[in-house]
């Protein structure tokens, strides 16, 4: 119990020792709090003022629509560092400075190099992005001067520079690209005569055994192969028939020399009716062998008749006189039409000899144009094959040489995407730099923390005893009585009028660190 009652009073104690503390330290913290306030503060106020300018350019898409017009130069991300380095190099930014007279203190005491340097500090660029699809839709130029009005100025000249380095950079890309790309036109083409050339002269040498004249030679073939079956067949016919008349003068001669009958077994037509009754044995009269007989010992007893007719007559006048046949009366006789149909056969004959002989030369021919059409076909597909390439580059070159061409005209009627200013250069009112609230608030911070850390080393510097709980912890008895504290009047008198000056410079302490609050928020 006697734990508990202690507990609370200590608990009291504990926030009587901080108030006791605070009213002890009261000057350590108060000063400290001022002075590391006012410096801070103070020291915005003593910073020379640095003032921003800032523009806003709008990245403008073309007029005419990217489907119908594909533009030929870079992305915009990367023109837009490009021109950023070109406008930020040494040879602009000198000219800018000697232009517009800037830092005009610091040329003395700074080099060139370094005059360039800070300017480029001076100048900050910021990318404004769509949310959705991230590409760039416009940025911010910024140039931050002691001087408003030289800001507003550096930052008109920043834009300026801007807009038209980027009508000439994508000009100058576009036209680029155009004849980039007419210079290996000029050069495909060339290849792709050199390709036709050789084709042509390959079709030339290889006419008649190309791949695509390969139905039309095995048509040809097949033509002329069924034409030279029917010559033989022909000149067949025409030697059996030659043959035939040949016999047939002969027997004819003979029986008029002997008188032998005309119709015996060794006569050719006892010959002929002996192979009709062999055939008769194996086919019908219908076949076409047998029928064919029959016409041939048709002929020839018909011709026999009339042989037979002519004999009787003119009385029996031998054959041997051919010039009495040939004249008169006995050249119409069927011994001279005999021999007449002879010679037309002979002739016959030979012809249908050289017309063989000359279907199987064109036959050979063509049967050579496709024993060589493999060969050929490979040559020509691999002449073909460097030919497609070259024409397809070709054409796509093409393409991309006309689609360039009107993409470049675009840009020189400067309807290509460009640069658009939005917000003119402001002329900036209040400065950037300091901004004096926060160097109020960060000077209240820096008083505070300075504050607590000198009441707290003036606190653990002093050993002296201030409460009665400190005395009575290092009493090995326990305390029966205690004495109160004694003051005369003018001791009382000093210590009102020292809690008295507490007060008030308190009061003033926090009235002034509100008056620069308000006056820093005023002014900024």
């Amino acid at each position: 119990m006697v734990e508990d009652v202690e507990e609370k009073p200590m608990e009291s104690l504990d926030l009587e020792q901080y108030c006791a503390l605070v009213h002890r330290r009261r000057w350590h913290i108060l000063i400290p709090l001022f002075l590391g306030w006012l410096v801070v503060c103070g020291a915005s106020w003593v910073l020379p003022s640095v003032y921003k300018s800032g523009t806003l350019i709008l990245v403008e898409q073309p007029t005419m629509p990217k489907d119908y017009v594909v533009p030929n130069v870079s992305d915009i991300q990367d023109r837009l560092q490009s021109i950023t380095q070109q406008i930020l190099s040494r040879t602009r930014l000198l000219h800018i400075i000697d232009e517009l007279n800037l830092y005009a203190r610091e040329r003395n005491r700074l080099t060139s190099d370094e005059l360039v340097e800070r300017m480029r500090k001076d100048i900050s660029i910021e990318l404004v992005r769509d949310d959705r699809s991230h590409e760039l839709t416009a940025f911010n130029v910024y140039y931050s001067s002691h001087d408003p009005r030289v800001a507003q100025q550096v930052t008109r000249e920043l834009t300026g520079l801007f807009i038209s380095e980027n009508l000439a950079v994508r000009q100058q890309e576009s036209e680029e690209t155009t004849k980039f790309l007419e210079n290996q036109l000029e050069e495909t083409r060339k290849t792709l005569a050199d390709q036709e050339e050789k084709v042509r002269e390959f079709k030339y040498r290889h006419s008649g055994e190309l791949p695509a004249q390969l139905g039309t030679n095995v048509q040809i073939l097949s033509g002329l192969q069924s034409q030279l079956q029917n010559q033989e067949h022909a000149l067949d016919a025409a030697k059996q028939q030659s043959a035939y008349l040949q016999s047939v003068l002969g027997e004819y001669e003979t029986r008029r020399g002997s008188g032998n009958d005309a119709t015996s077994p060794e006569s050719p037509l006892g010959k002929l009716k002996a192979q009709l009754a062999d055939l008769r044995s194996l086919y019908t009269d219908q076949h076409p062998d047998v029928r064919k007989l029959k016409e041939q010992i048709a002929k020839n007893e018909e011709m026999q008749k009339r042989v037979t007719a002519e004999e009787v007559a003119s009385g029996g006048v031998k054959i041997g006189a051919d010039a009495g046949l040939m004249s008169g009366a006995n050249a119409a006789s069927p011994l001279v039409q005999l021999k007449g149909q002879l010679r037309a056969n002979q002739a016959a004959i030979r012809n249908g000899n050289l017309a063989i002989a000359s279907l199987q030369a064109r036959i050979n021919q063509y049967q050579s144009r496709l024993d060589q059409e493999p060969v050929v076909e490979q040559q020509f597909t691999d002449l073909s094959r460097g030919y497609d390439q070259s024409k397809a580059n070709y054409d796509d070159l093409l393409k991309k040489k006309n689609q360039s061409a009107m993409a470049t005209n675009l840009e020189l009627r400067q309807q290509g995407e460009h640069f658009r200013t939005i917000d003119p250069p402001s002329l900036p009112v209040k400065p950037d730099f300091p901004n004096r609230l926060k160097f109020c608030a960060l000077g209240l911070g820096v008083g505070l923390a300075l504050a607590g850390l000198v009441a707290g080393g003036a606190e653990l510097l002093d050993d002296r005893l201030h409460s009665g709980k400190a005395l009575k912890g290092l009493l090995p008895v326990a305390v029966l009585a205690e004495v109160p504290v004694i003051a005369n009047p003018v001791e009382q008198e000093a210590e009102k009028k020292s809690i008295t000056m507490a007060w008030a410079t308190t009061g003033l302490v926090f009235t002034s660190i509100l008056g620069g609050f308000a006056i820093s928020y005023l002014q900024g």
